[in-house]
C-alpha cells in the first residue's frame, strides 16, 4: 500500500514537473546507497545497547526478577 501511494505521488509529480520527477528517479538509488552504511551502524549500535542492557540487568534476573514484557 505504501509503495502504491509513493508511485501515485510520483506520477502526479511527473505530470506537474517532469524534470524533478526524473531527477528524483535517478537520485533515489544514489541516496539509498549513501545512507546504507548509516543503517548498518544503527543496527550495530542497537545491538550494542541491547547487550549492555542485558549485562546491566543480569544480576536482577539471577535474583528471580521477571519482566512483564
Amino acid at each position: 500500500m505504501k509503495s502504491l501511494i509513493l508511485f501515485l505521488c510520483w506520477c502526479i509529480l511527473l505530470v506537474l514537473c517532469w524534470p524533478v520527477a526524473l531527477l528524483a528517479l535517478v537520485l533515489f538509488p544514489l541516496v539509498w546507497l549513501f545512507l546504507l552504511p548509516f543503517r548498518v551502524l544503527a543496527a550495530a549500535i542497537g545491538g550494542l545497547l541491547a547487550l549492555l542492557k542485558a549485562i546491566l540487568f543480569l544480576p536482577a534476573r539471577l535474583c528471580g526478577y521477571q519482566s512483564k514484557s
